[in-house]
């Protein structure tokens, strides 16, 4: 019994690795203004600018600042991504041994089925660009 319980722990801590992964290459992915789902809110920055209320005058200074943040921001979240999917596939190369093996083809179809999704969510988004 404690093997099998070791299995599902073993499991689910691998389902929520991937599960996380997808979070952030979701939110990782290019769009138009810059990286990840944030860039039509210049990474919360426009958000604030709107919640202001801000006079015309007021726009017209404000939004250079908010454009040349943009690309900074997008380089420390493309950053961060990057080092977050090195931990994931790190906790996985690590998890995966400890698998028996029709859990590490559990897994691989999980990982296979994350990246079609992926794959599918970037199409879906650059059809939408066009």
């Amino acid at each position: 019994m404690k093997e099998t319980m070791k299995r599902n722990i073993l499991t689910f801590i691998a389902a929520g690795v991937i599960a996380l992964g997808g979070f952030v290459i979701v939110q990782a992915q290019p769009g138009p203004g810059g990286a990840g789902r944030w860039h039509g809110h210049a990474f919360g920055l426009q958000g604030i600018t709107k919640q202001l209320d801000l006079t015309s005058d007021q726009e017209t200074k404000v939004q250079p600042i908010v454009d040349a943040a943009k690309p900074q921001l997008a380089a420390i979240h493309q950053e961060a991504m990057q080092k977050a999917k090195g931990v994931i596939d790190n906790s996985l190369s690590q998890i995966r041994p400890l698998l028996t093996a029709d859990q590490q083809k559990k897994l691989d179809a999980i990982q296979k089925a994350h990246q079609d999704m992926m794959n599918a969510h970037k199409e879906l988004h650059d059809a939408m660009q066009q």
